[in-house]
């Protein structure tokens, strides 16, 4: 009949609820139930099940402490005993209370069947004892099990054992002290800790962060938790483990520019996106350490420098950098191609040679007619009329700088040294300038001609003898470009 009682017992009353509680909902109260098994000098009853069965019934209350570790406190009334087969035997009435710690080996955050430890101090009184009643402190230690039906209803199996520090309740005094085990199933309620607007398992008068997403881990004060400590949540951390910054969503970024550094191609220096985290200054497209020329928008063919011109000499370097050319001519067309460039030729539309300044070379029969015109050319004596015979070399002359548009004439007018020697400068300069407008009558352009007077300061020959002084007195012309 007994055994049939004990087993109905264990049907009705499940285990104790002191440690089924979370952040959520930190206090608990359920009731428990089981039997009670009796170790001793008489014998070792745990897990003996030939001997009489014994039951209890009980209470248990528990406060959350933190993910891991609950505080519970049990009290439960029941009977305990032992029958040896052929002599001895022993059965009390027992009244107990522990008070103990759970340790969870996994949280009620993320599962639903929680393993667990118990160990703590308990006070055991015995009556209706045929020996010796009386009380006895105990030290309870053991595992449990616990499954959560609904977030409020958890039920548990728990094994508790416990050595008291008596060994005469059992009318027998040995060497070991008396002892039990509780082997019980029961049931708990977790009770709210208060209003929790966001549902983050703290009540709103202590949450700090009462707007946390749902799901959200959070910590005592119900803030998301941010292990590395750069204040930005775990959620919404890239980089939880390691502190970053607001900007780079967690992540570390030294230049600040707001791209992590893993991503950053240039981590030490302030840059923008489109060029991976490196500056780009004049806006070019190139990132700087990539640009020869940071400072000035230029080509990605020119390695960041401008080319005006197009010809693929960079403006830095470019002689001409607003007219395409080529890099023979540092950057300057050369149309003629002769190899002097356009800017410094003369004659740029005609190929010549770099003494004439990109000029063609003086034609002979030019050296010649200049030559014969050098004693050719002759004025009335004393005076700057110019002879008639010498109109056919000027009209020659006047071919020739026809014929040669580049061609720019210097005129020097000479003289022996007869006479005043001031009076001789006049005289030369006013031949010059008649000769020079003898020849802008033949339509030759003032511009190209220069007039000059030497006087007799610049003798070819002997002044002494009359040949010397006829060669004195002369027309001289030079061409230039």
């Amino acid at each position: 009949m007994k055994k049939l009682i004990l087993t109905l017992t264990l049907c009705i009353n499940l285990i104790v609820g002191a440690n089924a509680q979370s952040m959520e909902r930190p206090f608990s109260l359920g009731i428990y139930g089981g039997l009670t098994q009796y170790n001793g000098d008489l014998g070792q009853g745990i897990y003996d099940f030939s001997q009489t069965a014994y039951g209890h019934i009980g209470l248990g209350v528990g406060w959350y402490v933190n993910p891991h570790w609950d505080f519970a406190m049990n009290a439960s009334f029941g009977d305990i005993g032992y029958a040896e087969k052929l002599a001895k035997s022993f059965h009390a009435q027992q009244i107990q209370w522990n008070g103990h710690f759970n340790y969870n080996i996994l949280t009620s955050d993320n599962h639903k069947l929680i393993p667990y430890l118990l160990g703590g101090i308990g006070v055991s009184y015995l009556s209706k004892t045929e020996v010796k009643s009386g009380a006895d402190f105990y030290v309870p230690f053991g595992f449990g099990v616990r499954y959560k039906l609904t977030d409020q209803i958890n039920v548990s199996f728990q094994e508790t054992y416990a050595y008291t520090d008596h060994d005469n309740r059992d009318g027998e005094v040995h060497d070991n002290n008396d002892g039990f085990a509780m082997h019980s199933f029961g049931i708990a309620y977790t009770f709210s800790g208060g209003k929790d607007a966001d549902n983050d398992g703290v009540s709103d008068k202590k949450d700090h962060c009462p707007n946390t997403p749902a799901g959200v881990k959070v910590d005592l004060q119900g803030c998301p938790l941010d292990k590395d400590g750069d204040g930005v949540a775990d959620y919404l951390d890239s980089c939880p483990d390691v502190k970053g910054t607001i900007l780079a969503k967690g992540c570390p970024d030294k230049d600040g520019d707001g791209i992590t550094d893993a991503a950053d191609k240039c981590p030490d220096v302030f840059g923008i996106v489109s060029m991976k985290g490196c500056p780009d200054k004049d806006g070019d497209g190139i990132t700087d350490i990539d640009d020869m020329c940071p400072n000035v928008k230029g080509l990605a063919s020119m390695f960041g420098c401008p080319d005006t011109d197009g010809d693929g000499i960079t403006d830095a370097t470019d002689g001409c950098p607003s007219e395409k050319g080529t890099k023979e001519m540092n950057g300057c067309p050369d149309k003629d191609a002769d190899g002097i460039s356009d800017k410094d030729d003369k004659c740029p539309d005609v190929a010549g040679v770099l003494a004439n300044k990109g000029c063609p070379e003086i034609k002979e029969e030019t050296k010649a007619l200049f030559t014969k015109a050098l004693q050719g050319i002759q004025f009335e004596t004393g005076k700057n009329v110019i002879s008639k015979s010498s109109f056919p070399i000027l009209d020659n002359v006047a071919k020739v700088l026809n014929d040669n548009p580049s061609y720019l004439l210097g005129i020097g007018g000479h003289t022996d040294n007869s006479g005043d020697a001031a009076q001789n400068m006049t005289l030369s300069q006013n031949r010059a300038d008649a000769v020079k407008t003898y020849l802008v009558n033949k339509g030759i352009a003032t511009s190209r001609l220069t007039a000059t007077g030497f006087g007799q300061t610049i003798p070819v020959a002997d002044n002494k003898t009359a040949a010397g002084k006829a060669k004195n007195r002369r027309v001289e012309f030079k061409v230039s470009f």
